[in-house]
């Protein structure tokens, strides 16, 4: 039931509205009070293992390597208010992790990033959303820095309509390029991003940042009219991990 209740949430992570509680990342509705406005939320201030976190003090460790299945993939991309988010229609790409298939739900930006590795904030950074056939959560994270244009950005810009919760379809999108070449990556526990914040999720978060050009990273600052990207929270003694 509560592995259902985070898949549930996570397809509705960047909604304007969850259960009519809504919030956002200014004002009364930011993240600092995102625990105070439903008792749905109630994680996102007395969680432990909260996210986005500063990543670094790393163990090395033999982790599995990543085997990443992402081909050209048919789905719709809309502004919903809080993020741009990019849907896949038949789930086919995955990502095998620990012999367990985790399946592509959805992936979405922020801007500038939420995570930070070893302090350093990036212009802005992508979470691919995948679930395991149980139910458990498992977020692919890359890093986006100042550079070449990223011509799958230029793609979705495109495609997508600037106006608020106006979905528009395409096809043949090729997703894999948005990957680094290396794939080293850290690992943690952690949590949904956004409101209601559950916990138990896996993140994977890629080492080698991707470029965007400086027009891009300023298309999204206008789109988005403000920052989205939750405060870094405190790591409470969890472990981070790098593959060798």
């Amino acid at each position: 039931m509560i592995k259902n209740a985070i898949f549930l949430a996570i397809l509705t992570t960047s909604s304007s509205v969850l259960a009519g509680v809504h919030w956002g990342y200014e004002g009364p509705e930011g993240p600092e009070n995102w625990g105070k406005l439903s008792a749905e939320y109630q994680i996102c201030q007395t969680g432990k293992n909260q996210s986005p976190i500063n990543i670094n003090h790393i163990q090395h460790a033999k982790l599995d390597k990543m085997e990443i299945h992402y081909d050209q993939i048919d789905g719709n991309i809309v502004n919903n208010g809080h993020t741009i988010q990019v849907s896949e229609n038949d789930n086919s790409d995955y990502i095998v992790l620990d012999d367990e298939k985790y399946f592509l739900n959805q992936f979405h930006f922020h801007t500038p990033s939420e995570n930070q590795i070893e302090r350093k904030t990036f212009p802005a950074e992508c979470h691919f959303v995948h679930t395991d056939k149980s139910g458990n959560l498992m977020v692919l994270a890359i890093m986006f820095e100042e550079g070449d244009s990223n011509p799958v950005v230029d793609k979705l810009f495109s495609i997508l309509d600037d106006e608020e919760n106006h979905p528009n379809n395409f096809a043949h999108l090729d997703i894999s390029a948005l990957l680094p070449v290396q794939k080293h990556y850290y690992r943690f526990s952690g949590s949904l991003t956004t409101p209601p914040c559950s916990e138990g999720v896996i993140w994977n978060v890629m080492a080698q940042p991707v470029t965007l050009s400086k027009a891009q990273i300023d298309r999204f600052e206008k789109v988005f009219k403000h920052h989205n990207n939750r405060p870094i929270q405190p790591l409470n003694g969890r472990l981070i991990v790098a593959d060798e």
